[in-house]
């Protein structure tokens, strides 16, 4: 077992979620789903249905994960995001389509929510070699292209990297 893992609380689609992940990243597997079980009612907080899952148990890159349905208590938010770091532009665009589709939305600077609420990252790995040139110029060049991006783009952030300062 993984020392840390991340934990994620969904309403009651927690299966769904793992499914549209597995299906994202294709080195994935579910490792286990447990059900919620019978609990005298007076010791039992609210909560889904006897033998309704209550969580799934998943693994993507060899990271693992657990998706729980907890109900509507809690909600995602930016303060958590998950970093993708992408080798080429067509592994970060496929990424950043299928995060997207079905009610996800971009944001900016690499940045999106999938249509759970989770928010992602999709960034080029090369873009923590650019961000730390020891020349401060460079690293402006970069920051400044990066801000006027949704999507991440590798030639563009590279191009700003090479520019001739003015």
């Amino acid at each position: 077992m993984q020392k840390i893992s991340p934990f994620l609380w969904l309403n009651d689609n927690a299966e769904e979620a793992v499914s549209f992940y597995l299906s994202v990243f294709k080195d994935g597997k579910i490792l286990r789903k447990a059900c919620y079980a019978e609990v005298p009612s007076e010791d039992r907080p609210p909560c889904p249905p006897v033998g309704t899952v209550m969580t799934v148990e998943f693994e993507l890159f060899g990271q693992s994960y657990t998706a729980l349905n907890g109900g509507p208590i809690f909600t995602f938010n930016e303060a958590i995001s998950f970093v993708v770091a992408c080798e080429s532009q067509e592994e970060l665009d496929r990424y950043w389509d299928a995060l997207i589709a079905d009610g996800g939305q971009p944001v900016q600077c690499g940045w999106l929510k999938d249509k759970f609420g989770v928010s992602w990252q999709i960034v080029p790995t090369v873009l923590a070699d650019l961000m730390s040139s020891s020349d401060p110029a460079v690293c402006s060049r970069v920051t400044q292209a990066m801000l006027k991006m949704i999507k991440l783009d590798f030639a563009t952030l590279k191009q700003a990297a090479a520019a001739a300062a003015k």
